[in-house]
């Protein structure tokens, strides 16, 4: 990051805008078009020249664009406090300035307003089969009861919550974290989580659509590793949690909250589960060869299915290498 090219990027009242805005909450482009009052392809190119200059970052979810301030980098996290300092300066000391960015940030309710209206559709929309799911489940405060008090033992850090969903449980764990990354291949599931974190500070939690078989992350970058409800979904589930191994530090912990085994056939069908539950002899065995060290698992009987914690312990040592697989 180049000082001269990140004050061209300031030089626009347009832009100044845009960091104001993301110095509250994450947005798409279409969402930043319709709160400046200008068209898309306009907002484009601002946020193009704010992503080249590396204050802000792009990511993409299906076909939507969101963006958010960039994440400091070596060398980086002095100029972007720096600039942080500079527009908060900017607001308290231009009187025209604060009227704009004041004005900005009343569109944001409508933007929120509207994310809620569309994840309670969806909701709606779901409820019949999820209602049903769910009376056969441990009710989910008390799973989310369990799950806090089993990584109450240290500190949280930086978490990667894989299958975020709904972002139920990065919300969650959030007020004991550092930072929350929430983690699902579906670009709805985000919107949803997105509509949930949205009045959370911005700076303590990001979404990504990826694939839990491949992280977007580099080795070592998680504290806190947790699949809630999702290893189900895994044909083959050594993959996932190898690659949950991978992006967890040493010392670092893995929380994985899913079902018992079960004979439910059913949930094949109606809910696409790859499979139906897992024994305590097969987490152990997976988690080992990923080089945690499994504790006593924990076991919250349901009215129909049983739910597990296991909870684990990333060795210092590089886990057993798998087979290759090209997809799972």
């Amino acid at each position: 990051m180049r000082t001269e090219t990140v004050t061209r990027a300031l030089g626009d009242l347009t832009r100044l805008r845009i960091m104001r805005l993301l110095a509250h909450m994450e947005l798409a482009v279409g969402e930043l078009a319709h709160v400046l009052g200008q068209s898309q392809p306009r907002v484009s190119r601002h946020v193009a020249i704010l992503c080249e200059s590396g204050l802000a970052e792009r990511r993409r979810e299906g076909s939507w664009t969101f963006l958010r301030h960039a994440a400091p980098v070596t060398g980086s996290r002095r100029l972007l406090l720096s600039v942080a300092r500079l527009l908060e300066s900017a607001e308290a000391e231009d009187e025209s300035f604060a009227m704009r960015c004041a004005e900005d940030r009343r569109h944001l309710a409508a933007i929120r307003s509207t994310r809620e209206s569309h994840a309670q559709a969806y909701f709606a929309r779901h409820a019949a089969d999820w209602d049903r799911l769910r009376a056969l489940l441990t009710p989910a405060d008390e799973v989310e009861a369990a799950l806090t008090e089993a990584l109450s033992g240290q500190k949280l850090g930086r978490v990667l919550d894989i299958g975020t969903g709904t972002g139920r449980i990065a919300h969650l764990l959030l007020p004991e974290s550092e930072h929350v990354v929430g983690l699902d291949r579906s670009p709805e599931m985000l919107r949803l989580a997105r509509a949930r974190l949205q009045d959370l500070p911005a700076d303590r939690w990001e979404l990504l659509q990826g694939d839990f078989v491949a992280l977007p992350h580099p080795p070592a970058s998680f504290d806190t590793v947790v699949l809630h409800q999702v290893l189900h979904f895994a044909s083959e589930p050594a993959f996932p949690l190898a690659e949950a191994a991978r992006v967890c530090r040493p010392g670092g912990r893995i929380a994985v909250v899913d079902l018992a085994a079960h004979a439910r056939e059913e949930l094949r069908e109606q809910h696409a589960h790859a499979r139906l539950g897992f024994t305590d002899e097969q987490m152990a065995a997976w988690l080992a060869t990923s080089g945690f060290t499994p504790a006593p698992p924990l076991t919250l009987p349901g009215q129909g299915l049983a739910t597990k914690i296991w909870v684990a312990e990333r060795g210092g040592a590089q886990q057993r290498s798998l087979p290759h697989k090209a997809a799972a």
